[in-house]
């Protein structure tokens, strides 16, 4: 996976001599003869006035998102893994601040294109900035740090552009290598403010951990075995496959849905909770999308806090919140690696240290915590494939589905799942409001969805299924693998998540909707 092997050397790391792209048109004497020594002021002096698509937009999304879209916006050729990949400096930004990016290439040149993804008309996603050509270069290969098995691609920075004018939102930009090949690298323009809003928490530290870009994840070595694994994985290396996977399957389709709503957003990452919760501060509903795996212990704690001042919390995927990492320092920048020793606990460095640091599942030793007290749910098993069955059809979560006790939706419940755990700790009162039988590894058990209400008034809901947001685009060109999902499915997941969604975004569920009616006991028939 990832880039084949390349000429080592190049030019040494700096931004001395890299062009910076401030405008939609960068003129060829510069970026197209890869002229080193353009200096801002010569680029922003030859450049012609803003497209009508640079025109100066609102930072937040309600200005942008009613805006129309871009048909052209996805990949058409991916090509060989060296066709063309790139990786940014940032994970995400403020508007207006400047970007890094690192592109490696076959070609002999290449265009870059910044889409905003969202609801723009039903387009899904918005031409903001487009670069002229730049010329191409194959980058050296990557380096290998043996104690962590880490892969990092350590790239000369190609060129850095601006983000001024660009509003709140998930962005990808596509490498358009003049061979026809392409890849997207995904920034997050992020909101310093999340007040009153919704805020919606992308997981890159979730799409790292299963990269194998370079022939490493946290999951497998370049020989596929768990046993020579990274045990820390970087974002200074382009991501494998299209460059944005984890988020085209598991967030795109709740973001465009969010916009097309209308309610009040705001955009930001686990890995910038982590280190400053004020985005979560006042928010109406923090929204964790279909696969959010790895937090760490920073992370947990502030989405927690909001939860207990009132902010709801929405959970669309399984799994989530399972795996305690640390964010460590990258090769010029703070928090671009991402720790998780697993099951080799005892090799971290902090495990007799800083016990509570270790990077394990939640619920393992030394310090134990299991994701159940914020989730409500606990992650059970992988692979299953099982119809999500209705348990309590007259929940406002499903007003105007029809669905009735009993109804079932095939193939929604997988490929992982969660469960409320009886023995495991849970906020109360807590209830389950689908309860699906299944079979995984050759066990039967269930997977649960399930709604707390906390001491705050926030509302809590777990999907417990890990193709909730994948069932939004079931059965449409925009499908990808949806399983076998149907438009049955696709209209109850769409309606169950706009309920839950508007409601949300009222501010504390408890205050304007029913509260969670405890109801465990009687669905597992244990003593209460």
């Amino acid at each position: 996976m990832g880039m084949g092997p390349a000429r080592r050397g190049g030019p040494e790391h700096g931004t001395a001599d890299v062009p910076r792209l401030g405008r939609r048109r960068f003129v060829g004497a510069c970026a197209g003869l890869g002229l080193a020594s353009v200096t801002a002021a010569a680029c922003d002096a030859a450049a012609p006035p803003r497209g009508p698509h640079q025109a100066a937009v609102s930072h937040r999304p309600e200005a942008e998102r009613d805006r129309p879209g871009t048909p052209d916006w996805r990949i058409t050729s991916r090509g060989p893994a060296p066709a063309v990949a790139g990786y940014a400096d940032r994970v995400s930004v403020t508007p207006g601040e400047e970007c890094g990016l690192y592109v490696s290439t076959t070609a002999s040149s290449f265009r870059v294109s910044a889409f905003r993804i969202g609801w723009h008309g039903g387009a899904q996603a918005r031409l903001v900035w487009s670069s002229d050509r730049i010329r191409g270069r194959v980058r050296p290969e990557p380096r290998f740090l043996p104690d962590t098995r880490t892969v990092r691609a350590d790239w000369p920075r190609t060129l850095t552009f601006s983000t001024a004018g660009w509003s709140e939102g998930a962005y990808l930009l596509r490498l358009e290598a003049d061979s026809g090949h392409q890849r997207y690298v995904p920034l997050i323009v992020r909101s310093t403010q999340g007040t009153g809003r919704t805020v919606l928490m992308h997981a890159p530290a979730t799409w790292q951990a299963y990269n194998r870009w370079g022939g490493y994840s946290l999951y497998a070595g370049a020989s596929g075995a768990y046993a020579t694994r990274s045990l820390a994985v970087s974002f200074d290396r382009p991501y494998d496959a299209d460059g944005a996977e984890k988020f085209m399957v598991y967030e795109r389709a709740a973001v465009v849905l969010a916009e097309r709503l209308g309610i009040p957003l705001a955009y930001t990452t686990g890995t910038d909770v982590h280190r400053d919760p004020e985005v979560l501060r006042g928010a109406a509903a923090v929204v964790c999308l279909g696969h959010d795996e790895y937090w760490t212990s920073e992370q947990r704690r502030h989405v927690t806090q909001a939860r207990d001042a009132g902010t709801n919390v929405l959970f669309l995927g399984a799994n989530t919140c399972f795996r305690r990492v640390r964010l460590e320092q990258g090769e010029v920048r703070p928090d671009r690696t991402v720790v998780c020793y697993k099951s080799s606990v005892r090799d971290d460095p902090c495990y007799t240290t800083h016990p509570a640091l270790v990077t394990t599942d939640f619920r393992q030793a030394p310090v134990p915590d299991p994701e159940s007290s914020l989730t409500g749910v606990l992650y059970e098993g992988y692979p299953t494939d099982a119809p999500y069955v209705v348990h309590a059809a007259d929940h406002w979560l499903y007003e105007g589905t029809g669905v009735r006790p009993g109804d079932g939706f095939d193939h929604l419940v997988g490929v992982e799942y969660d469960r409320v755990t009886p023995a495991a700790p849970v906020p109360e009162p807590l209830e389950i409001t689908a309860h699906s039988p299944l079979v995984c590894g050759g066990r039967r058990s269930h997977s649960d969805s399930a709604y707390y209400t906390a001491a705050s008034g926030a509302g809590v809901f777990a999907t417990g299924t890990m193709r909730w947001v994948e069932a939004l685009m079931a059965g449409t060109p925009d499908g990808g693998r949806d399983h076998g999902m149907d438009a049955r499915t696709r209209t109850f997941v769409t309606r169950t998540t706009e309920n839950v969604l508007r409601a949300f975004a009222q501010g504390p569920a408890a205050k304007h909707r029913p509260a969670a009616r405890p109801n465990v006991s009687e669905v597992y028939k244990v003593r209460a």
